[in-house]
């Protein structure tokens, strides 16, 4: 009997661990950390963050990356898209201020912007899309490498006093608990890697608890500083809407604009599915360190954006999945599609 190694939920997936991560916004809205609690919970947040980038850098095998790098055209379309256009969407996104959106809320929408694209996700999307998977593998390494370095940067540049700046404590966080513990990872990937790869599953465990430690601290914290006082449901309706708008872009970009580039099929979904995602696991632990008290307002856009971003591309992906096979000429791109009877042309 065959076995699917792959399943998404239905038409409005609801990912069990974006339930947990709710669950946990509603605890800490019922139970804020307080007092020593609290330095506990930061204390413990704080050991989450440099644990999550030490094993993203023991599981970065830095031989894929360079091998990745042959298709170069496709890997700097996503980086473009991830660390170029989306920044300038978010910029933009001061004109909604104050109007539809709050300081703080825009804060968070151009923070989102920011941050690199999603690995797990961009994959498992492209999988069923039939699309080029080895090069949404190399995509979303490269985009979560660049914006270790890079979001912090930018959210400095971009985001000035609500993200904390270039201030000498804020660039010595971002050190320790982001560039430290990821080299680390680098050096001694040679000796722990494979005690990584046999043990997969449960550090998987740690990587989404460490998460939701850091959401419960940050979500203590505004809850504790009275901030969430802030978010109406209209404006929270209006940060929906804006964050819809967003993402619509960003699909109708990659896909038709990967056409005008001149890449086939295969390569076209895995550049939309790549460069239209964002982090929530890289995002988070940022916010942490980037955002301090604040940091629950910053990742609330994110939160968002990334399970509508799961429901719209799932969407997609299945139905790109009933796209006809393409006929290649001999050059080995793609031409028009084979007519099938049975097929259903959606793109």
């Amino acid at each position: 009997m065959s076995r699917r190694t792959l399943t998404l939920p239905s038409w409005l997936p609801v990912d069990a661990y974006i339930l947990a991560l709710v669950g946990t916004v509603v605890l800490a809205a019922l139970l804020p950390a307080r007092g020593m609690a609290a330095d506990v919970a930061g204390g413990a947040s704080t050991g989450a963050v440099a644990l999550l980038f030490f094993l993203y850098g023991a599981r970065l095998s830095t031989a894929e990356a360079l091998d990745g790098l042959k298709h170069w055209r496709l890997h700097l379309t996503v980086l473009a898209c991830t660390f170029l256009v989306f920044p300038l969407l978010g910029l933009a996104s001061k004109g909604l201020v104050p109007f539809v959106l709050t300081p703080e809320l825009q804060a968070g929408f151009l923070f989102l912007c920011l941050v690199p694209s999603t690995i797990q996700s961009s994959i498992a999307f492209t999988s069923i899309a039939r699309g080029n998977v080895p090069a949404a593998i190399c995509a979303g390494s490269f985009s979560s490498l660049t914006g270790i370095f890079l979001t912090p940067l930018l959210a400095a540049l971009l985001l000035g006093s609500a993200g904390g700046g270039f201030s000498a404590d804020s660039l010595l966080k971002i050190v320790l608990q982001l560039l430290v513990p990821f080299l680390a990872g680098q050096l001694l990937r040679r000796w722990v890697g494979g005690f990584l790869t046999r043990h997969k599953k449960v550090l998987g465990l740690v990587d989404r608890g460490s998460i939701l430690l850091v959401v419960y601290t940050a979500f203590s914290e505004g809850m504790v500083a009275g901030i969430w006082s802030q978010v109406t449901p209209a404006r929270l309706g209006a940060l929906l809407a804006a964050e819809a708008v967003l993402l619509a872009v960003m699909l109708a970009l990659t896909w038709y604009g990967a056409r005008r580039l001149g890449f086939g099929r295969e390569d076209r979904i895995a550049i939309q599915f790549a460069g239209s995602k964002k982090s929530l696991a890289a995002g988070l632990p940022m916010a942490s360190v980037l955002f301090g008290a604040h940091a629950s307002l910053a990742v609330l856009p994110l939160m968002l954006f990334h399970q509508m971003q799961l429901m719209v591309c799932a969407v997609i992906a299945k139905r790109r999945s009933r796209d006809p096979e393409p006929v290649r000429d001999p050059a080995g791109t793609d031409a028009e599609p084979l007519s099938h009877p049975a097929a259903t042309v959606t793109s």
